[in-house]
């Protein structure tokens, strides 16, 4: 058998503050999801004014890169190319603002933002990547 690297709850949290303080920095009212790589989650906040949907948003985004290994942002871009991708992943949220979390070239989970405009989601989650080095 083989190991493999897990986020760690002190993982979580550290992406989670870098996460917050890009969005406080931009005054940005965000949902912030972060999953393991089967997509169940490990934590989630949902920041002071960000609308009731975007927690919803978020944990799709992030569940959604974590199953497929990729940006949600290679989805909204294959959509736009072939329509019929709209269909994959099921139940799959394609646009942008989730992140795999890659670590020795394995995906270990996967952020996920809502609440402000794609690409500022995106701008949010990778912070938190960063945070993680």
């Amino acid at each position: 058998m083989r190991t493999r690297p897990a986020l760690t709850g002190s993982d979580c949290h550290k992406m989670m503050a870098a996460c917050k303080a890009e969005a406080q920095k931009n005054k940005w009212n965000v949902t912030i999801a972060i999953v393991d790589d089967s997509g169940a989650a490990l934590l989630v906040e949902r920041m002071d004014g960000a609308g009731p949907i975007s927690a919803e948003v978020a944990m799709g985004k992030a569940r959604t890169s974590a199953a497929t290994r990729r940006p949600t942002k290679f989805w909204e871009d294959r959509v736009k190319e072939k329509p019929a991708f709209v269909t994959f992943p099921s139940g799959g949220v394609l646009f942008q603002g989730g992140l795999p979390i890659m670590h020795q070239g394995e995906c270990v989970g996967a952020i996920g933002v809502s609440g402000v405009q794609s690409h500022e989601d995106e701008q949010v989650g990778q912070a938190g990547i960063t945070a993680l080095g």
